[in-house]
């Protein structure tokens, strides 16, 4: 990307330092209304089909993450933010096919979406050979136990996508780190109930591995919700930045 590509214009500077104070104020009183500490959850931009001068402008607000889903548009828009001198936190969250674990490991710190055996050991294997620490994985859950979607299974005896095993291969795996759990409130299901099953599994999870403490849930429309039950990471795009651009 050149220069002009990540050139932040000083109206859309204004916009997204708009945004992120409103999103800021929201996680603020959701974290007062829940009896928690301000700085026990982390906000990140998730800026798929957005701009790398976004990032740029981002960073220089002072927001330490980001999140993307698709290595396709993630591997460019981080070279070229670095470029441009910002550097944050990159978090991979969308579903990952295992030829693309190389790809990812390279630029994210954060992979929140593992949800197989093989998936893990595709990133174990990949960030072996090309990083110099240990990737932070978030095994995902499916909260409603449909296989049909991604996420893992919790309680199942699926030996690639049962919740225990999963998180087992990367607690085992010499280069990931067991972070915690992310989930998607399911469609049709209240974000309180959902994120209250959620906290639910989580609370098993670190009774088997108590560094797991990261909670990624919640996002524009129910972000209260999340950190009503727990949730440490919040991923937040059209609250933030705007009405998303179609995808390419």
């Amino acid at each position: 990307m050149t220069e002009s590509q990540t050139a932040v214009r000083p109206e859309r500077r204004a916009e997204l330092a708009a945004g992120l104070a409103r999103v800021r104020a929201r996680i603020a009183d959701a974290c007062a209304a829940a009896g928690r500490q301000r700085d026990a959850v982390t906000l990140v931009a998730v800026t798929k089909t957005y701009p790398a001068s976004d990032v740029v402008a981002l960073a220089g607000l002072g927001v330490t993450d980001v999140g993307e889903n698709r290595d396709q548009e993630a591997a460019p828009k981080a070279e070229a933010a670095a470029d441009a001198g910002a550097a944050p936190r990159w978090h991979f969250i969308g579903q990952l096919q295992r030829n693309k674990a190389r790809s990812v490991v390279r630029y994210a710190d954060v992979v929140q979406s593992v949800d197989s055996v093989r998936l893990a050991a595709a990133l174990d294997a990949a960030a072996g050979a090309v990083r110099d620490r240990p990737l932070d994985v978030l095994v995902q859950v499916s909260i409603d136990g449909d296989p049909a979607r991604g996420g893992t299974l919790p309680g199942a005896a699926d030996p690639q996508r049962g919740l225990d095993p999963v998180a087992a291969a990367v607690a085992g795996a010499d280069g990931l780190r067991l972070a915690g759990l992310m989930a998607v409130a399911p469609l049709g299901w209240e974000p309180d109930r959902a994120f209250a099953r959620l906290a639910e599994v989580a609370a098993a999870l670190r009774a088997d591995h108590p560094g797991a403490t990261v909670l990624s849930a919640g996002m524009s429309g129910d972000l209260e919700s999340a950190i009503g039950h727990g949730a440490t990471h919040v991923r937040v795009g059209s609250a933030l930045l705007g009405m998303r651009p179609a995808l390419r």
